[in-house]
């Protein structure tokens, strides 16, 4: 008899006739004991490339788990090497259209890195990591000092070079020499005579700390004074050292900020290639401050990047070194044995980059991100997984299949801190250049580059991360474009910061490291995205519709 509606059910509808259901209360015991059959796949099944091929970031799903606690407690901490960890987990990429200084200081300042790009000179390329060393600091060991002599237009100049105006002047022009006064963007700026020296207008009213006073003791000082910088003094008054109070304001609205425990500098990464050149290249870095070198090629199983890891670490064990780019294990297992302090993977999957078209070489991104993650991690090696990240989703998966970092080249390329100006698109779109590595347009740039050998091409970082400085005929691996306005990092990164801590809560884990625990014991599930159910993840069936990320 078809059953009305408020009919009175005698046998469920859901079982067979006869049988009856469960008691409720009994349900977590009966999944646990009984029912033994769990969702999804283990990630081992899921990356089983002679099963289901090679997978990238949109073949699969994460499956979600239990929220016991709110996104905010999400912890984001993880190495980017052996020896130094992020507070978040994200990286700009060395691209001539990615990362200079002010992408790297802002990368920094909110708890990520920058690798400045070397398609460049070595000089310039030092300055840069000069302009990151010096944006931030504790106590600030090798101040610009002036002497009594400098000039007004000279102390104006150097505000123009350094990008701040307050420095000490001391006896000598030099550290450790008796203090005399202080000069500031306010004293220089509207004084008529360019060409009187600084004590005509330095102040001469300071307020000091004595020598082997605390960073904390210092910063209540500071705070307490109206000074922008305050000088610490040995006992004959000579200048030891020097604490700035807009580093104090950065440290107040940039908590997370990746700095050095000691000097309390930010941390500075930046790229070389494996040429003999780069080996003066290097030393002039890390004369600038420089803490990790990345060893930037294509394809980093080379005997010339093995002979630069073993150069690296006898010349400057102080820099931590990371290799690549790799995509297999033995390919890893090569740059792990030379001594690298992390490891960059991937080939072909940047949004720019067209060597697996080209080369028919490299291997889908979540594969390899999987694969060398996971035998890097045996040896204590971080591995950075470098390339086809389009959104949030795709740095959760990179980070759930082992990487312990994550590099954007393209979706941090319309940032206000990337190089390069805005420009109007023929859509009417404010957009910003964008090109990968191998494009012909960085092969040719004409900033970078030493002499070229007669009937070969002049070498830069383009040619050199491809190998190409010997051809007579550049071959493309990358391509030129842009890249829609995305506003400043400042607010575009903590929206993925908390993009990812969401999906961490929707996982069901409360930190990266819980993360990564919980898809090598198989408790964290993926599934399998059919093209349909690709679509279906997607928006679909509106007639139009506005994709605004975040407010």
């Amino acid at each position: 008899m078809p059953m009305t509606n408020g009919h009175a059910v005698t046998d469920n509808p859901l079982l067979p006739p006869g049988a009856k259901p469960l008691d409720a209360r009994n349900a977590l015991e009966y999944l646990e004991n009984v029912y033994r059959h769990e969702d999804g796949l283990d990630v081992q099944t899921l990356l089983d490339s002679r099963t289901n091929g090679g997978l990238t970031y949109n073949d699969f799903l994460v499956l979600p788990g239990y929220i016991g606690f709110p996104a905010s407690e999400v912890a984001l901490d993880t190495p980017v090497t052996k020896r130094i960890t992020l507070k978040t987990p994200l990286l700009s990429s060395p691209m001539d259209t990615v990362t200079e200084h002010s992408m790297a200081i802002h990368m920094a300042l909110l708890g990520g890195l920058g690798v400045i790009h070397h398609n460049c000179s070595a000089e310039d390329q030092a300055e840069m990591v000069r302009k990151v060393k010096r944006f931030e600091n504790g106590f600030i060991l090798d101040p610009v000092v002036l002497s009594p002599t400098t000039t007004v237009s000279e102390a104006k100049q150097l505000k123009e070079k350094w990008g701040f105006g307050g420095f000490p002047v001391t006896e000598n022009g030099t550290l450790r020499s008796r203090l005399v006064g202080m000069i500031t963007t306010r004293d220089i700026q509207f004084h008529p005579n360019p060409s009187d020296p600084v004590t005509r207008v330095m102040s001469r009213d300071l307020v000091t700390a004595p020598s082997g006073t605390t960073l904390a003791e210092a910063n209540a000082v500071l705070s307490k004074s109206k000074k922008g910088k305050l000088p610490i003094v040995d006992s004959a008054y000579n200048l030891i050292s020097l604490l700035s109070r807009s580093d104090l304001m950065k440290n107040l609205h940039y908590p997370l900020a990746s700095k050095l425990p000691h000097s309390k500098q930010l941390i500075c990464a930046a790229a070389i290639g494996t040429r003999p050149e780069d080996r003066e290249r290097l030393k002039t870095l890390a004369e600038a401050g420089l803490d990790i070198v990345v060893l930037d090629s294509s394809q980093g199983n080379s005997i010339f990047q093995i002979e630069m890891i073993e150069f690296v670490k006898e010349e400057f064990p102080r820099l931590d070194v990371i290799g690549g780019n790799v995509v297999t294990v033995s390919q890893a297992a090569n740059l792990i044995a030379a001594g690298v302090d992390g490891l960059r993977i991937g080939m072909g999957s940047g949004s720019a980059c067209i060597t697996q078209e080209v080369m028919a070489v490299g291997r889908p991104q979540a594969a390899s991100v999987y694969n060398v993650s996971k035998f890097a991690a045996r040896f204590g090696v971080p591995c950075i997984a470098d390339g086809g990240i389009q959104n949030v989703g795709h740095i959760v998966k990179g980070l759930a299949l082992g990487a312990s970092t994550v590099m954007m080249g393209g979706l941090l390329a319309g940032t206000t801190e990337s190089p390069g100006n805005y420009f109007v698109s023929r859509e009417g779109q404010l957009v910003k250049a964008y090109r990968g590595m191998g494009s012909i347009d960085a092969m040719e740039d004409k900033k970078a580059g030493s002499i070229a050998v007669k009937g070969a091409q002049k070498s830069d970082a383009g040619k050199a991360r491809y190998f190409s400085e010997g051809d007579r005929l550049l071959v493309a691996q990358g391509v030129s474009g842009s890249v829609l306005d995305r506003g400043s990092v400042t607010k575009f990164v903590p929206y993925l910061l908390a993009g990812l801590q969401h999906s961490l809560q929707d996982i069901g884990t409360r930190s990266l490291s819980a993360l990564r625990d919980g898809v090598r014991d198989g408790a964290v599930r993926f599934e399998l995205r059919t093209v349909s159910a690709q679509a279906e993840g997607n928006v679909h069936g509106l007639h139009s519709f506005d994709k605004k990320l975040y407010s």
